[in-house]
């Protein structure tokens, strides 16, 4: 049988887009900071101006699913990061939002076979943000990590020969007649977008 699994070490080629929410900038920018320092120390070039990260500036956490599928289905990223801060108020805003924003990355993720990564704070309070963001710990750092571990490892599935695993393996892999995704460490890959996107 075969083992499959993401790693950190090998970074070089690998492209990462990140939405970033506007609202609740305070939070919002923490995570950021928290998730460029995991793919910064894991050999990933951040620089905006590089060839590795995207970042695309959003008004809000509700417009992150409709930005993150349309940078999957390009074919142009390893993994998508989503970073946005979602904060209880006095009326049910907080639950409509949070629940349509996790349920709009989820489903782009499975819809486009490129890893989507939920990184948006959902909390009570503000201090209950801030302590996610820095303040006890930076949670952008796990979704950086996260983003580079599942990178690394759909690479890894993209590559699967017909002769590695078992029958069984292969249609698990496959999900019944469905293939997986192409690579988008593929040479015939897009050419590189503006590394900033930002709206008028």
């Amino acid at each position: 049988m075969t083992v499959f699994e993401g790693t950190f070490t090998q970074t070089e080629g690998l492209r990462f887009a990140i939405v970033i929410s506007r609202f609740n900038d305070l939070i919002v920018g923490k995570l950021l900071q928290g998730c460029e320092d995991a793919l910064k120390r894991h050999g990933v070039d951040v620089d905006p101006q590089g060839t590795q990260v995207d970042y695309v500036w959003i008004p809000g956490s509700f417009e992150v699913p409709i930005v993150a599928r349309q940078l999957a289905i390009s074919g142009r990223y390893d993994a998508v990061i989503c970073l946005g801060a979602v904060i209880r108020g006095q009326t049910p805003h907080f639950d409509y939002v949070a629940a349509e924003v996790s349920k709009g990355i989820a489903a782009a993720g499975y819809q486009t076979g490129v890893p989507v990564i939920f990184g948006i704070i959902t909390a009570d309070t503000m201090q209950q943000a801030l302590e996610r963001a820095g303040v006890k710990s930076n949670k952008g750092w796990d979704y950086g990590m996260n983003a580079l571990e599942m990178a690394s490892l759909m690479r890894r599935l993209n590559q699967v020969g017909p002769g590695e695993g078992t029958a069984s393996h292969a249609a698990a892999l496959s999900g019944d007649d469905r293939s997986l995704p192409a690579s988008s460490s593929n040479p015939s890959r897009s050419a590189q977008v503006s590394t900033h996107v930002e709206g008028a």
